[in-house]
């Protein structure tokens, strides 16, 4: 099956049909796996009406690392004791935007509690810019 490739402004779409087995298995065109990075791994996630299938990210928290670390010293950690309650924390990060995305996700659909400039700031600070 050939694949199909379509453009839009900036953005590219590429199209390829694949086929289903009896056991519900696709096989990833390689040209995809290889282009997106996939391992050994994948996640499916439902959004609307489609199926998406990408490459597992890994949870190495390195945007985090030098904070936590600075924390962790801030604390007093000894060294011994460091690598691990890093790993703890690092740990905790991804659950922790998973949850705000879904919190999020939960808004933007209408169903999720949200807060207006009002409830957090109040009244007051309309007055404070005049």
């Amino acid at each position: 099956m050939s694949t199909i490739t379509a453009t839009k402004g900036e953005f590219v779409m590429e199209r390829k049909k694949v086929s289903i087995s009896s056991k519900r298995q696709i096989t990833i065109p390689q040209k995809f796996f290889t282009m997106l990075g996939f391992a050994d791994e994948a996640e499916c996630i439902v959004r609307g009406n489609e199926l998406v299938v990408r490459p597992t990210r890994t949870n190495s928290g390195g945007e985090f690392a030098e904070y936590i670390l600075a924390e962790l010293l801030a604390e007093g950690v000894e060294k011994d004791e460091l690598l691990d309650k890093f790993k703890e924390r690092q740990s905790k990060i991804r659950p922790a935007v998973e949850a705000m995305i879904a919190e999020a996700e939960e808004v933007a659909h209408g169903s999720g509690k949200y807060y207006t400039y009002d409830d957090i700031f109040g009244d007051d600070a309309e007055d404070e810019d005049d």
